[in-house]
């Protein structure tokens, strides 16, 4: 049994406070000299009297051992459930588990109907790693739960078993306790709940998946199991997101809106997260954080003006609250978002006032970035680059991280070579780290390096077959120069498969579609990957699928789209020039 499950254990049992199964009950609450003093109490004879207040005197001496054995031969003598209890709690704060385990067990023999004897048993066998042995308390803990508590003991389970070592033990042993339950509509939904979380814990996601399915068979509009549906999203597992939708049009708790917004936002589905958001704070117009983060995704969006009135909206609420160290941290995040509208409208000044103003913040390398970016746009590269590398780094990964800033800088301001040359210096340092090495490798793309840039991506996908955005770099790049093209579209949809639903990855897909001439299938993986997320590279693919369709007004209309969304953007504008179309 480790010291950290140990100290964990002992700090919630020492209390007798069941684990996320509620308010405890005033018994539960109390403190060591009232544990004694109703331990007092409990004697009903003088010999017991002497006995229990000798065991007292003893564990407050500094000799839990003797005060432990004393106090237990004084329940037994009594059949009183209060020394019991007693006994359990010092063997459990002089952390002798198995000794609890002992009083524990013989207050549940002497008393089978109590519950807390029972939860006693339960808990420290878990504790102790013996899972297997943890079946029947469990069992008799959901019997005994009132009704009107029995789902909030269900949810409580994954909790409970949260660190025991052999986790697909413990998915086994709370499906078989269950088993009952998950027949009866009332409890089905929370149980099979409770089962994929233990089965995502053990590593079985496909178990985790099948298990919310069944779930959502009982009870699609269920908080809990949105809960885990939330979790398979974030273990990659897309196939879970149809689970979602019944739920979040009801009247979904805001944790789980704002998880699914975040989801979207990770897999780049920006409108979806957009229109998603904007739903959030139509509902809860107050919420401080919701608006920074639709005002993130407004930026992402190139919706400027949306992006500044979220802002000012924030900004109206901010000033009616107290100052706390939360809305000091939320105001600097509203700071570094006007700073990159005002950098987006190509109002540097503003934009480094802005930034000025997270002076509390100033070590953040994320904030030196962004001061350093705007110092190259003004011409200042050397003193740009000077402040990034005079940042302090105390070991390797920090030292890889100013690396990997320098690399983003010299990128956004064209300076490929040089930024090449940084980013494989932070790989070197973290060369276990894989998307320091997809950096690296998109680099060698734009320098056309093509097989250097494929070494790098396999060794990626060798280690880590589910990096999809390794697949799809791959996949696209091949595509894009019109080699291997069976296997570029095989990859793509590799990467589809494991984010489905990523308009960048529907893009590559359109665009090997278009390669291999199948340019009606690719018009429309297009069209949807620029509905999904406007973006003036897909723009630049699906003008010139329409070009080649004949289209020509419908292709200048969706190139210009793309220069409304960045007007200098290298590979629309080279797609126009070859068309003979001018900017």
């Amino acid at each position: 049994m480790s010291s950290t499950l140990l100290s964990s254990f002992f700090a919630l049992a020492a209390m007798a406070q069941p684990a996320a199964t509620g308010t405890p009950s005033p018994a539960e609450m109390r403190g060591p000299a009232q544990e004694a003093s109703e331990a007092v109490r409990a004697a009903t004879t003088a010999e017991l009297f002497y006995e229990v207040l000798l065991g007292e005197l003893s564990t407050e001496a500094g000799q839990p051992g003797e005060g432990y054995a004393l106090m237990l031969d004084a329940a037994r003598r009594s059949q009183s459930s209060e020394l019991y209890r007693r006994a359990t709690e010092i063997a459990l704060q002089s952390r002798s588990a198995q000794s609890a385990l002992v009083a524990a067990q013989a207050w549940q023999q002497a008393d089978p109907e109590s519950r807390d004897a029972n939860r006693f048993v339960l808990r420290i066998l878990v504790a102790l790693n013996r899972i297997a042995e943890s079946r029947p308390a469990l069992e008799r803990e959901l019997a005994l739960a009132a009704p009107q508590r029995q789902v909030a003991v269900i949810n409580a389970i994954p909790l409970l078993y949260a660190h025991a070592s052999d986790k697909a033990m413990a998915a086994r042993v709370v499906e078989e306790a269950m088993s009952e339950l998950l027949k009866q509509p009332a409890t089905a939904a929370n149980a099979w709940t409770s089962i994929g979380r233990m089965r995502l814990a053990a590593g079985d996601r496909i178990g985790a998946l099948v298990a919310a399915r069944l779930a959502h068979k009982f009870d699609g509009d269920n908080d809990a199991l949105a809960g885990l549906v939330l979790q398979l999203l974030d273990e990659k597992m897309a196939e879970a997101e149809p689970l979602l939708h019944p739920y979040l049009d009801g009247e979904p708790l805001p944790e789980i809106s704002m998880g699914y917004v975040r989801y979207l936002a990770e897999s780049n589905q920006t409108s979806a997260a957009l229109a998603q958001m904007q739903t959030i704070t139509a509902e809860q117009p107050d919420n401080m954080q919701a608006l920074l983060l639709q005002s993130t995704l407004q930026l992402q969006a190139h919706e400027l003006d949306a992006a500044e009135a979220s802002l000012n909206r924030f900004a109206a609420l901010h000033e009616k609250q107290a100052a706390s160290e939360r809305t000091e941290a939320l105001t600097r995040q509203m700071y570094l978002l006007r700073s990159e509208i005002a950098q987006q409208r190509g109002d540097l000044e503003q934009a480094e006032h802005w930034l000025s103003l997270t002076d509390d913040d100033d070590s953040g390398l994320a904030v030196q970035l962004r001061r350093a970016l705007l110092m190259a746009r003004q011409g200042r590269l050397g003193e740009a680059l000077a402040l990034l590398r005079n940042l302090p780094a105390s070991n390797d990964a920090e030292a890889a991280g100013k690396l990997q800033a320098e690399a983003m800088l010299l990128r956004q301001l064209g300076r490929i070579e040089r930024a090449y040359e940084a980013q494989a210096r932070a790989a070197a340092l973290q060369p276990d780290n894989d998307d320091y090495l997809y950096e690296q490798a998109m680099l060698a793309e734009k320098l056309d390096r093509l097989p250097g840039m494929e070494r790098l991506l396999r060794t990626i996908l060798q280690r880590n077959p589910k990096y999809h955005h390794a697949l799809n770099a791959l996949g696209f790049s091949l595509a894009d120069r019109g080699l291997r093209l069976q296997e570029a579209k095989s990859l793509i949809e590799q990467a589809l498969e494991l984010a489905p639903g990523d308009p960048y990855i529907t893009d590559s897909l359109g665009w090997v579609e278009y390669r291999l001439g199948k340019r009606q299938r690719a018009l429309q993986l297009l069209q949807q990957a620029m509905r999904d997320q406007p973006d003036p590279e897909i723009a630049a693919h699906l003008g010139e699928v329409l070009w080649k369709l004949g289209d020509q007004a419908r292709a200048r209309e969706a190139w210009r789209a793309g220069l409304r969304l960045k007007r200098d953007n290298d590979t629309l504008l080279k797609t126009m020039r070859r068309f003979g179309v001018r900017p």
